[in-house]
């Protein structure tokens, strides 16, 4: 959902300019050929992220309200895109991620918290960092030294987390009472979220918030986010959970720091890889990734909130 798309030049301490997969714009007088025109202020091709938006959301619709438990099997397959991705795009600035444990080990994050819960998952985030660092320590054979062997690992153990553990609370949460209404709240207020700020920041905005690392998000796109997680946040806990009034406030307080934080995290990964999107899967989004990254977050406090509240 954010984009680190700004003028300033992308930093690049994980690799070299030319291993980083970013193609520098370089503007010539004398081609001839009119420099393409972003399709909206926002940066996107707005059309055909609407109709990528609309799409994903009445899939999300169908699958909650007709068959919920085939939710897991949709975040299990949306995690392992967007570890795929995560992993090419380390891959191109030199970072030697362990891609088959993570993978794998992200699958098993988020379906062995269908039979035992938290346990299952935090069992198998521990499994996947113990043989991510074995994998690392030994893929170039036992006599060779690895080489990069910390700041690989680390980063390996941070996609581990950012993607399937956190997503994995998504997972928990639809096979609760209501489950279904908490992944509905979740995702309602994360759309809120991605549309009051677009909306506002479109329309007024003029402050940047952290233009070092977004240079599009604004103060102004904050503040309409905010009003729309907390109007969106009322109604959904209101009306599908039959909850009180101010849990819903709490959690559209809370989603739009924790959507700006997701934002924001994303847009500093892809400054430094020197990228502008993680994948290009989903046309006027970029990749599963650029979905996912507000909703990660987001969906641990969901959680957290609604499993201590409701």
């Amino acid at each position: 959902m954010g984009r680190a798309d700004g003028s300033s030049t992308p930093q690049l301490p994980l690799g070299a300019a030319g291993d980083s997969g970013a193609t520098p714009a370089v503007s010539d007088s004398t081609s001839g050929t009119a420099p393409a025109k972003p399709a909206s202020r926002a940066g996107r091709d707005l059309p055909a992220a609407i109709a990528v938006g609309s799409g994903l959301g009445g899939l999300v619709i169908v699958i909650l309200l007709f068959a919920p438990t085939a939710w897991l099997a949709v975040v299990a397959a949306a995690i392992a895109i967007a570890t795929w991705e995560v992993t090419k795009r380390l891959r191109e600035a030199d970072v030697s991620v362990p891609r088959v444990p993570l993978l794998l080990g992200g699958q098993a994050i988020i379906w062995l918290g269908w039979p035992y819960g938290t346990t299952g998952v935090l069992g198998a985030f521990a499994g996947t960092v113990v043989v991510t660092m074995l994998w690392r320590l030994f893929d170039r054979g036992l006599a060779a030294q690895p080489h990069n062997y910390l700041r690989d690992t680390a980063v390996a153990v941070f996609t581990a987390a950012w993607l399937p553990l956190l997503a994995s609370f998504a997972t928990l949460m639809v096979l609760e009472d209501q489950g279904a209404a908490r992944v509905f709240c979740l995702m309602l207020v994360c759309v809120a979220s991605d549309i009051g700020g677009y909306a506002a920041g479109v329309l007024f905005g003029k402050h940047t918030m952290a233009p070092a690392i977004s240079p599009k998000k604004s103060w102004e796109g904050f503040g309409g986010s905010l009003v729309a997680c907390v109007a969106v946040g009322i109604l959904t806990v209101t009306f599908l959970l039959e909850g009180p009034w101010w849990v819903g406030a709490v959690l559209g307080v809370v989603l739009v720091f924790t959507a700006t934080a997701g934002d924001l995290i994303e847009s500093q990964v892809k400054r430094e890889l020197g990228i502008k999107d993680m994948g290009t899967l989903l046309p006027g989004h970029g990749g599963i990734m650029d979905r996912l990254d507000s909703i990660l977050p987001s969906a641990f406090v969901t959680w957290l909130i609604l499993t201590a509240f409701i």
